[in-house]
C-alpha cells in the first residue's frame, strides 16, 4: 500500500521503519511535520491509503486524521497518556515498559490501540533506550499495526488511560548534597538527548547529558572531584557521576571540558592503562584479551569522533598490534560504532576549517593503521548504528560483521556535498564495483545490515539477540585456525601489491584534494550543514530525496 510516514525528522527508528516497510513492497514517501498547511499538501499529493506517524512532536491536525487513517507510535505501554513517556518511566525506575501504536484522535493518546509491545526497561540513557528497545519494539507492533490495517474484520481496541503531564526542569532537578547517584543518574539518563538537566558549573548555568557512574572514588557532596580526558566527576551523597556533556546557554552540545574549559585545570584521574576496568567508571577507549583475540571498544558519545578522540584511538590500536592476539576485534560503542568526524568540535573551533582539516586526516590516520596492520587480522563489529565516514572506516577491517537491526549511512553528500575520505575510494570498488561505489554515495538514503551484506560491502550479517557473544565465538575460531598464519601472509602479499599497484599515500591524496575545496573553497555548504546540524535548526522542507511525492516526475496516483 501507499504509506507516508509524517515525522519530525528522519531519526534512526523512522529510518528503520521506512527499510522494513520498503523492503515488504510498500510504496513509501516521507514528509517532516513543518506546518500543518505542508503536511495537508503532502497528503493531497501522495494520496496515501495509512499515514504512520513514528516520531511527532505535536499532533496531527485534525484536517488529516479526520479524512485518513493516521497511526501514532507512542513511547509508552497501553494506557498510558502525554508527552515525555519515556522521561517519566526512566526516571520512576520502572521495571518493563513499551510502545503503543493507536490512531490518531482528538484527545492526545487516546485513540483505539491497533498494537503493542514491551520489553524490560535497563538503566541506560534514554537516547540508547530510545534506539535500541523502542526501536526494535515500535518496527514489531507497527508492522503488525500495518498488518492489521490490511485485515477488514480487525477492530482496534479502546483502552481507558491515564494522563501525564510534560516533565519540567522542576521534576528533574537534581540536589547534589542529598541525593544519591542512582537518583541522579536516573533523572539524567530520563533527559539525555533532549532536553538534559537543568545545572550549574562553575558558576554557570548549562544543561547536562551523558552520565557514567564512579564505582570507587568520593569526595563532598556537590564538589568537582577532577577529570578524565573530556570528562569531569562529580561527588554526590553517597558516591560520585561522570557528567560527559554539557550545553550552555546560546551553544551547543560539546563535551564537558569543550563547554568549560575552566574544567581542565581540575586534577586528572588518569586510568592506569588501556585494559577495561573492573569497576565502573568512565571510560571511552578499553581493551580486553580472550582467546588469542583483543577487543577494542570505543565509547564515543553519538559515535562522533574529534581530532583528539581519533588520536587517542590510533594510539590504543598499535598498542593492540603489540599484544601476543591473533585476532583484533574493532567493537566501537553500545549504540553507535562511528559516525565520522565531530561536527559539534569542529563548529566550536576557532577555524571550523582548519579543525575539520586536522579532524579528517586523524580519522585517515587510524584508517590507514588499520590499513596497514600486519600482525593480526582485523574484525569491525558493528553492533550500534554508523554513518558517514565511520561506515568506511569498518571497512578498512579485514572482515566487518555488522549486527542485524542496525541502521547504516553510508554516504557523505548530506552533509553540504562532502565528498569523504576514510580511503573510500581504495576499499569500495574491490568490494561492490565503480557503479556499486558510485550508487551507495550518491544514495543518501539508510541502509539496513542484510543490505549492505548482499551488496558485498560488508562480510555478514549477525542476529541482534547474543551479537556480543556470536563476534567472540567467531572471532576465537579466526584465531584458533590452522590457516591463519597462510590468512596474515596472504593479507600482506595483497597489501603489497595493491602499494605497487597504487599508493595508499595517493588515494589519500586525492580524496583529500576534494575535502579541501569542501572545507577552504568557495562553495559554503558543508559549513552551512554543519552549522544547521550542530544548532538542531527545525527543518523547512523536506529533502526531495525522501519526499518522493515531491518529485518532479511525480505523478498522482489514480
Amino acid at each position: 500500500m501507499r504509506i507516508l510516514l509524517l515525522a519530525h525528522c528522519f531519526n534512526s527508528l523512522t529510518q528503520r521503519l521506512y527499510c522494513e516497510l520498503t523492503e515488504r513492497g510498500h510504496q513509501v514517501s516521507i514528509e517532516f511535520d513543518i506546518s500543518d498547511s505542508v503536511t495537508e499538501e503532502a497528503v493531497a499529493l501522495f494520496r496515501p491509503a495509512l499515514i504512520i506517524a513514528p516520531f511527532l512532536k505535536r499532533a496531527i491536525p485534525a484536517s488529516i486524521w479526520t479524512n485518513h487513517r493516521c497511526l501514532i507510535l507512542h513511547p509508552g505501554i497501553v494506557g498510558d497518556r502525554g508527552p515525555a513517556a519515556l522521561d517519566w518511566a526512566i526516571q520512576s525506575g520502572r521495571s518493563t515498559w513499551g510502545v503503543t501504536v493507536l490512531q490518531a484522535e482528538a484527545e492526545m493518546d487516546a485513540g483505539p490501540v491497533w498494537a503493542a509491545a514491551t520489553f524490560p526497561l535497563r538503566i541506560a540513557r534514554k537516547s540508547s533506550i530510545y534506539r535500541n528497545e523502542v526501536t526494535e519494539a515500535g518496527v514489531q507492533a507497527l508492522l503488525l499495526a500495518v498488518d492489521r490495517v490490511a485485515q477488514p474484520d480487525f477492530v482496534p481496541e479502546r483502552v481507558p488511560g491515564q494522563a501525564h503531564g510534560v516533565m519540567k526542569q522542576a521534576d528533574r532537578a537534581i540536589d547534589w548534597l542529598r541525593d544519591s547517584s542512582a537518583s541522579i543518574l536516573a533523572r539524567l539518563n530520563a533527559a539525555d538527548g533532549q532536553p538534559g538537566v537543568a545545572d550549574s558549573l562553575f558558576g554557570q548555568p548549562c544543561h547536562l547529558f551523558d552520565a557514567w557512574p564512579e564505582g570507587q572514588l568520593k569526595g563532598a557532596p556537590g564538589s568537582l572531584l577532577g577529570r578524565r580526558e573530556t570528562a569531569v566527576l562529580r561527588a554526590t551523597a553517597d558516591g560520585a557521576l561522570w557528567l560527559g556533556h554539557a550545553l550552555r546557554a546560546g551553544g551547543f552540545k560539546l563535551p564537558l571540558t569543550g563547554a568549560f574549559p575552566e574544567a581542565l585545570a581540575l586534577p586528572e584521574l588518569p586510568l592506569v592503562d588501556w585494559w577495561k576496568s573492573a569497576t565502573p567508571t568512565w571510560q571511552d577507549i578499553a581493551y580486553e584479551e580472550a582467546g588469542g583475540v583483543g577487543f577494542l571498544s570505543f565509547e564515543f558519545y553519538n559515535g562522533a569522533m574529534s581530532t583528539t578522540q581519533c588520536r587517542r584511538l590510533s594510539e590504543a590500536f598499535r598498542w593492540a598490534t603489540a599484544r601476543p592476539t591473533r585476532v583484533i576485534v574493532l567493537r566501537g560503542g553500545s549504540d553507535f560504532w562511528s559516525n565520522g568526524i565531530h561536527l559539534n568540535t569542529i563548529e566550536a573551533a576557532d577555524s571550523p576549517a582548519d579543525e575539520s582539516w586536522a579532524n579528517i586526516n586523524a580519522i585517515d590516520d587510524l584508517a590507514e593503521a588499520i590499513l596497514c596492520c600486519a600482525t593480526q587480522l582485523t574484525v569491525a563489529a558493528i553492533g550500534g548504528n554508523a554513518g558517514a565516514g565511520g561506515c568506511f572506516l569498518a571497512r578498512a577491517a579485514d572482515f566487518v560483521w555488522v549486527r542485524d537491526g542496525v541502521m547504516l549511512n553510508p554516504h557523505y553528500k548530506n552533509m553540504g556535498n562532502l565528498y569523504g575520505s576514510e580511503f573510500w575510494s581504495y576499499l569500495l570498488p574491490p568490494r561492490v564495483g565503480l557503479a556499486g561505489a558510485a550508487a551507495i554515495l550518491r544514495h543518501r538514503l539508510p541502509m539496513t545490515a542484510a543490505e549492505a551484506v548482499r551488496l558485498g560491502f560488508y562480510d555478514a550479517c549477525l542476529p541482534g539477540p547474543g551479537f556480543a557473544v556470536d563476534v567472540a565465538r567467531r572471532a576465537a575460531e579466526l584465531a584458533a585456525a590452522g590457516d591463519l598464519p597462510e590468512r596474515l601472509a596472504a593479507k600482506r602479499q595483497q597489501r603489497a601489491a595493491d602499494e605497487a599497484r597504487k599508493p595508499l599515500a595517493t588515494y589519500r591524496a586525492e580524496e583529500l584534494q576534494e575535502m579541501r575545496r569542501n572545507f577552504y573553497g568557495f562553495d559554503p555548504s558543508y559549513h552551512v550543514a554543519r552549522y544547521h546540524f550542530v544548532a538542531r535548526t527545525p527543518h523547512s522542507w523536506t529533502p526531495r530525496h525522501l519526499a518522493r511525492h515531491r518529485d518532479l516526475d511525480w505523478k498522482i496516483p489514480a
